[in-house]
């Protein structure tokens, strides 16, 4: 079909924070050609319906978002005739001046004409909003509220599926907010979120079939069978849908429970991993089973070689109580659970389809994660983003942290999350 992309740039002697501050606001109505906008969100997807200076109206959906990238894409909904496709794309990188705005958008319409004059009339758009930036800038909006915090954890019983783990004080609700810990953590590691936010909506984090208290022995260990567990969690809740929080293999088993039950998800939140070794070199999904399996073969436990994971996983900000808490979670693994947990996340059944994830994805990574690089990360997001049919796509890198960014930063890792369930999860 045929396209016409347009593309304008400006430098601004501003830092580019300041700047992204305004263009990243997707909702506000800073440009001098909008009157007014209204956010509106459908199916946790955020439109923007906007009333024009002279009289028409627009509609439009965030489908890509990055503040720490500062980046932003978006689609046309409705508004402009002749359009089957219009991709807006801005972003704010920093230049030896100040900053640069990049505003780009890609015009797609059955008749060639058409999209050249659509790409003709995006011009004056886009510059007259680069214009605009370079005046007086409106004031910051409002921080997004991560909640009162301080909500009551238990431990407890986790529906009838004999496993147990850590559970907020709200028990009911239609949406289930479910906690997926690392091969190395366990449901302890999660304790800051549910303290933030555990009042506000359903939350539990669960101890993996084979680890810490669980009646739940694990010889061998099957990703049919964790995904079974989720349902059973879901159901002891009496929940309908569920947000998945995942981390490191814990994202892997969130993803991979979205390619069999894309129906139930509201949300998908995945850091420090997705795709695990399904995608990985053989040499490095062998190195990584090798350095694992040899001193369990040796006689040794989880917590005999935990000071040599947790120089690998923390990050180098890591303060001496997040290590700590790191070992512990590591050493109170059982031998046999751990060797259980290998083989099922080193020796994976199936690459992911990433076209059956229907539900908005936030994803997460720290800054200094060896094991899943924000480049990775970054790269998988796209993917994600370019396979999903109505794509819906948040990711963040989170500064200062190793590879289990939600124990090393949590109060970043909680305002993103809380932004990301006010719109996808109904308490």
């Amino acid at each position: 079909m045929p396209e016409a992309t347009v593309a304008c740039q400006r430098v601004y002697a501003r830092p580019a924070g300041e700047l992204w501050d305004v263009v990243g606001r997707f909702c506000a109505a800073w440009h001098p050609m909008v009157a007014t906008v209204r956010e509106d969100i459908q199916n946790g997807a955020v439109h923007r319906i906007m009333r024009l200076t002279d009289g028409s109206g627009m509609g439009e959906r965030l489908t890509y978002r990055s503040a720490s990238d500062r980046v932003m894409v978006y689609e046309l909904v409705h508004g402009i005739d002749g359009c089957q496709r219009y991709i807006g794309r801005v972003e704010v990188t920093d230049d030896p001046v100040g900053c640069a705005v990049r505003w780009t958008a890609r015009i797609v319409s059955r008749d060639p004409a058409r999209a050249e004059d659509i790409a003709a009339a995006t011009r004056p758009v886009l510059e007259a909003g680069l214009e605009a930036l370079a005046g007086d800038l409106p004031q910051d909006a409002p921080a997004v509220a991560v909640g009162q915090g301080g909500c009551d954890v238990q431990r407890a019983a986790l529906g009838e599926t004999g496993l147990s783990g850590l559970q907020g004080a709200k028990s009911e609700g239609d949406t289930l907010v479910l906690f997926l810990h690392g091969i190395g953590g366990g449901a302890e590691n999660w304790r800051a979120q549910i303290e933030a936010l555990g009042s506000a909506y359903p939350c539990a984090a669960w101890d993996m079939r084979g680890y810490r208290q669980n009646d739940q022995p694990a010889d061998t260990l099957e990703i049919d069978a964790l995904c079974d567990d989720i349902l059973g969690i879901l159901h002891g809740f009496g929940a309908r849908r569920l947000v998945l929080v995942g981390l490191s293999m814990g994202a892997w088993i969130a993803t991979s429970f979205a390619m069999r039950h894309p129906e139930l998800l509201a949300g998908l939140v995945l850091a420090g991993g997705c795709t695990g070794m399904s995608e990985a070199a053989p040499e490095t999904r062998d190195g990584f089973l090798a350095s694992r399996l040899v001193p369990l073969d040796a006689g040794q436990s989880p917590a005999d070689f935990a000071p040599g994971v947790v120089d690998v996983i923390a990050g180098p900000y890591a303060s001496d109580a997040v290590r700590a808490a790191l070992h512990r979670s590591m050493a109170a693994i059982p031998a046999q659970g751990y060797r259980a947990a290998l083989g099922c996340f080193c020796i994976p059944r199936e690459q992911f389809d990433f076209s059956r994830i229907s539900c908005p994805v936030l994803m997460m990574t720290g800054a200094h994660d060896r094991l899943a690089p924000p480049d990775d990360i970054r790269g998988v997001a796209a993917r994600i983003h370019a396979a999903q049919t109505q794509p819906d796509m948040r990711f963040e890198v989170i500064a200062q942290a190793g590879h289990v960014c939600n124990l090393e930063a949590p109060d970043e890792f909680n305002r993103h999350l809380a932004a990301f369930l006010s719109r996808v999860a109904s308490g």
